[in-house]
């Protein structure tokens, strides 16, 4: 896997995506993560960077490294800055599923006159659009603009790691956000990259992304094939 070799610290990027892995299920909890010199191998780093890594996790509570047992996943939920409430990705890894991302476009776009994009972006913004993958089949399609600055983030590898992160590695922090959410037909290309019929009914979860100054950073649509899965919000009292 390529990294960024000339802005974060490695050990940094590592830890994220590892992160990333454990909050999406890849390496489920109770199980052990690849060896030292497997992830070396992956990313193409020395030792000291992979220890680090793994020190960091450590320390944040997701790993366990014991005397030639390996490393044991032990945590596998972050604490949201959004509210005392767990992701939904969080609530379908706790559930056994495993989440994929895949990383389908990133380019400047134009916006068209009329539409949320132009009112909010203007004429330009950068457009990023994923998909994710629950347990191997097209669940949730996201497209995400953002302001025309971002477009100098260097997207080491969204398949891996978490966009909110990677802004926040670029020291752009958000402190707010905002979700609207109403049942939908999509597009014919948000159907066809979620393997639906044409027409069937979507939930649709619009995202304002604020700034510490009240700047709106990013705004997403996000589209879920309900049918496989609930959204589901879990909040702790």
């Amino acid at each position: 896997m390529n990294l960024s070799r000339n802005k974060r610290p490695l050990y940094l990027q590592i830890m994220n995506i590892l992160k990333d892995r454990i909050l999406h299920g890849v390496y489920p909890l109770g199980t052990n993560i690849p060896s030292e010199p497997q992830l070396e191998q992956e990313f193409n780093v020395s030792k000291i960077t992979v220890r680090n890594a793994i020190k960091e996790l450590a320390q944040e509570g997701y790993l366990e490294k014991g005397s030639g047992k390996g490393t044991k996943v032990i945590r596998n939920a972050s604490l949201s800055k959004l509210s005392k409430w767990k992701r939904f990705t969080e609530v379908l890894v706790e559930e056994g599923h495993q989440i994929h991302k895949q990383l389908l476009r990133a380019e400047i776009v134009s916006n068209t006159p009329g539409t949320l994009p132009y009112q909010l972006f203007g004429e330009r913004c950068f457009y990023i659009e994923r998909l994710y993958h629950l347990d191997d089949r097209p669940y949730i399609h996201y497209s995400h603009y953002l302001s025309l600055q971002m477009a100098t983030i260097e997207l080491t590898d969204l398949n891996e790691q978490s966009l909110y992160e990677l802004l926040e590695d670029h020291g752009i922090a958000l402190e707010k956000y905002r979700d609207e959410f109403a049942a939908v037909t999509a597009s014919s290309h948000v159907e066809d990259m979620l393997q639906v019929k044409a027409g069937t009914p979507l939930l649709n979860r619009l995202r304002y992304s604020y700034d510490e100054q009240g700047t709106l950073i990013e705004f997403s649509a996000g589209h879920y094939s309900t049918e496989m899965h609930n959204y589901v919000v879990n909040y702790d009292t």
